[in-house]
């Protein structure tokens, strides 16, 4: 085949700063994932993970279709994976995992925010 050549040929004439760079998107790029990637790649069915969570594939199709979803249920989703959600806040300086937030109700978060308001 000419013209054609292999893809270590291509590559094998970068700079190591390049394949640095390389290397660096390529594991972020794995780091970033949407929730029908990630499923995918845990090699779960839409009709498997609906099971999981006791709703209708047609739900879990429209939950990978959202722009936006609910700490609570993406942690639900998660865990239907066989994972945990972990929520780290990124600062300059460092880096801070927040707790519980997933776990809170409407009714706890209510309650929360009456005594929120009586203190202040």
């Amino acid at each position: 085949m000419t013209g054609h050549k292999p893809f270590s040929g291509l590559v094998k004439d970068f700079s190591p700063q390049r394949k640095t760079r390389i290397a660096q998107l390529t594991h972020q790029l794995r780091q970033e994932m949407t929730l029908q990637e990630l499923r995918q790649a845990l090699e779960l069915h839409q009709i498997e993970l609906s099971a999981r969570l006791g709703i209708k594939q047609a739900a879990v199709s429209r939950m990978e279709n959202r722009k936006d979803i609910h700490v609570s249920q993406l942690k639900k989703v998660i865990e239907a994976m066989g994972g945990e959600l972990v929520i780290t806040a990124r600062f300059p300086h460092m880096e801070v995992c927040i707790h519980h937030v997933a776990l809170q109700n409407n009714d706890t978060t209510q309650k929360s925010n009456e005594i929120d308001r009586r203190t202040h």
